[in-house]
């Protein structure tokens, strides 16, 4: 027997009959006779050294959603592990907890659902850290106007350490570009909606390179092969299955897919087989093919293994499976059957005692510092490749620009020489109303394309990439040349041909407030993306914000005439249109003076008392606290939209503790009739 051990499990093919069962200080190989069922088998312990990676387990692991129709069960009491230098796969059909159960493993479950059970990394409960874990989600969060090596090297730039110099950085980027098979696509845009650019599966495999760029000991992949054909999926998977041949690092794979192609299922160390959220089978993947044959389920010659376990365990399409030559039974007695088979097996024994084994090691805490890269650096990075982005974005900025423009010669033709008379008083006003609230107005235009960065925001964020305030700082620093421009160009345009004040101080003074107008709307447009991540959503909410201070702003209904509760008070002071249109008129009026309408009284009308009398303005303080006002409130927007997603990201795990403390006290609602009771009902949020 002693000549049959190998001497790594690293070295065994997927299709021979031995599997290595290893832990930190021990390790457990089973044996099985060509003759016997998978649920015999010797076993063999020996010790070894201590191994470097990640061993993750999870033991009766529940997780319900909460819904509107009360809750469900995504999992149910389901239990694994995951070694260094080993892939595991999780598999089932659509529906059946993949996904739920990578999230619940990398701690990214939403605030509606509740988990139970025991969630370990190297046997203690511990958070995963920056640069140990990286998750590549399913949907494919790409900058769509980057090519692919920009894409890389800015990640890498923003994931990687500064102790390594920027061509070590390059380095590593092209490596990884090369290792996804990329090389003839990197100077090629991603491209998105309206814009042809890579194909789906090399946007795959793009998500792919960016994660792996910090050699991650921990890997979690949600759906890695979809979008890829047969041979690129292959090629995808072996490439992750031998990451650890880049630095010597012994890495845990993760990953939830579909249907693998038989070449790629033979690339799996251990396979965790689902349906309806309850294990079927949990083991070596070159084993669970005898496990199928010994419950009555034989895969046909020459047929894919993982095809044939999806179709005996998926129960959507109601029909009858050959077992032995008794005929056919329906899908759910075969699932139950399988279930009960594995329950009973000598291979889920091993499992648990497996998971036992390693929780008792002491494999050390993964190291929490965060060594990638400055404050400052994130900043400068972001800033640079958010510029980047809205300057090939057609529809971020420059559309605007363009209806802008338009608007500003309607204006400048509307209004065009307006002149000094009585009647000019109310010209200048509508114009100064026109230009601060509905050009302004335009600036949500914006708003899809701040979606689609805050998606990427989302998912670099929850990956550890930069922060916050490294977000909002970038994106307001590449925001300033484009808004500027839109502010002098079109408010050029509309400020001379009416005739208003001509000389350069009162221009740029027309120019800075709708500067601080514009930068203002996308502030507020800011903290309404934090609460309404939906784009059409977010629209309509921010047209109702900003139609409700137009009202209240002071010009349709005068600021004494406001009915007091709502209007006036709180709403005339905080809305933005009021410190924009006082000072404006302050700036136009000032130094005026006009014909007066009535006889008899004398003859000029000075600004000063248009601006107290007619306007019923604020006269005790100068335009220019009017536009601090107005950048104090784009600081205010801007940190307030920081401080929304900072409470969201602190309240998500309140909420799900408070979920799970009241479960334990109805525990009746996820009996679990092939496992024992649960234990204690530990959460473990990561």
């Amino acid at each position: 027997m002693a000549s049959l051990l190998q001497p790594n499990a690293r070295n065994l093919e997927p299709n021979q009959n031995s599997k290595t069962l290893s832990s930190t200080a021990s390790e457990v190989e089973i044996i099985n006779n060509p003759m016997q069922s998978n649920r015999g088998g010797n076993v063999v312990v020996r010790s070894m050294g201590d191994e470097e990676g990640v061993f993750l387990t999870w033991e009766d692991l529940w997780v319900t959603v909460n819904g509107k129709k009360g809750s469900k069960s995504i999992l149910e009491g389901v239990t694994g592990y995951a070694r260094p230098g080993e892939l595991l796969a999780i598999m089932g059909p659509s529906g059946c907890g993949k996904s739920t159960l990578l999230d619940g493993l990398a701690g990214r479950l939403g605030s509606n659902t509740r988990q139970l059970g025991e969630i370990l990394i190297n046997g203690h409960k511990q958070k995963l850290a920056f640069e140990t874990s990286a998750y590549v989600t399913q949907d494919d969060t790409l900058m769509t106007t980057l090519t692919v090596r920009e894409a890389v090297y800015y990640s890498a730039q923003l994931q990687l350490p500064d102790s390594m110099s920027m061509s070590e950085k390059k380095e590593r980027a092209e490596m990884a570009i090369k290792e996804m098979g990329l090389q003839d696509a990197r100077n090629t845009r991603i491209g998105g909606w309206g814009a042809k650019g890579i194909s789906g599966g090399q946007k795959r495999r793009v998500s792919i390179c960016i994660e792996i760029l910090t050699r991650p000991k921990l890997l979690f992949l949600d759906e890695p092969t979809s979008g890829l054909d047969s041979a690129a999926s292959y090629y995808v998977m072996s490439r992750i299955a031998k990451l650890d041949q880049w630095d010597g690092i012994r890495r845990t794979v993760v990953a939830s897919i579909h249907q693998p192609s038989s070449e790629v299922f033979q690339l799996f160390h251990n396979l965790c087989l689902l349906s309806s959220g309850r294990t079927v089978y949990f083991g070596p993947a070159s084993e669970a093919t005898e496990f199928f044959a010994s419950n009555g389920f034989p895969c046909p010659t020459l047929q894919n293994p993982s095809d044939h376990f999806l179709k005996t365990i998926n129960k959507d399409f109601e029909k009858d499976l050959e077992k032995g030559s008794d005929g056919g039974i329906p899908t759910e007695e075969a699932i139950e059957s399988l279930k009960m088979s594995y329950k009973s097996s000598e291979t889920y024994q091993q499992v648990q005692r497996q998971v036992a084994e390693i929780c008792k090691q002491d494999c050390g805490t993964l190291e929490m510092k965060r060594s990638h890269v400055g404050f400052v650096t994130q900043c400068l990075v972001l800033t640079k490749r958010s510029f980047v982005n809205m300057f090939r974005d057609l529809g971020y900025y420059w559309l605007r620009l363009a209806i802008y423009v338009a608007l500003a010669i309607g204006l400048a033709t509307v209004f065009y020489d307006v002149g000094y008379s009585y009647g000019s008083i109310q010209a200048r006003g509508s114009l100064l109303m026109f230009v601060s609230s509905f050009l302004t107005f335009m600036a949500i235009g914006g708003f899809p394309s701040f979606v689609e960065d805050m998606k990427i925001f989302e998912r670099e964020r929850l990956n550890g990439h930069y922060g916050i305030g490294a977000f909002v700082i970038g994106n307001t620093f590449s925001a300033l040349p484009f808004l500027l421009v839109i502010s002098l160009v079109p408010g050029a345009i509309a400020y001379y041909p009416p005739g208003l004040q001509r000389d350069a101080e009162h221009f740029l003074y027309f120019a800075a407030v709708l500067f601080a107008c514009m930068m203002l709307v996308e502030s507020l447009m800011m903290a309404v993306a934090s609460m309404v991540p939906n784009f059409l959503m977010g629209i309509i909410t921010g047209a109702g914000i900003q139609g409700l201070m137009v009202l209240g702003g002071g010009f349709f209904r005068y600021p004494n005439d406001l009915p007091k509760p709502f209007w006036r008070y709180p709403l005339y002071y905080i809305a933005f249109h009021k410190y924009a249109y006082q000072g404006l008129f302050k700036n136009e009026f000032e130094g005026l003076t006009f014909p007066r309408d009535n006889a008899g009284e004398p003859i000029n009308l000075r600004g000063e008392e248009i601006l107290r009398d007619t306007w019923q303005m604020e006269m005790s303080y100068s335009k220019w606290v009017d536009l601090a006002i107005l950048l104090g409130m784009v600081a205010l927007y801007r940190i307030l939209f920081l401080v929304i997603i900072k409470t969201i990201e602190n309240v998500k795990p309140v909420v799900a503790s408070f979920i799970s403390a009241r479960s334990k006290q109805t525990p009746q609602v996820m009996v679990n009739p092939f496992s024992t009771p649960m234990h204690g009902g530990t959460i473990q949020q990561s």
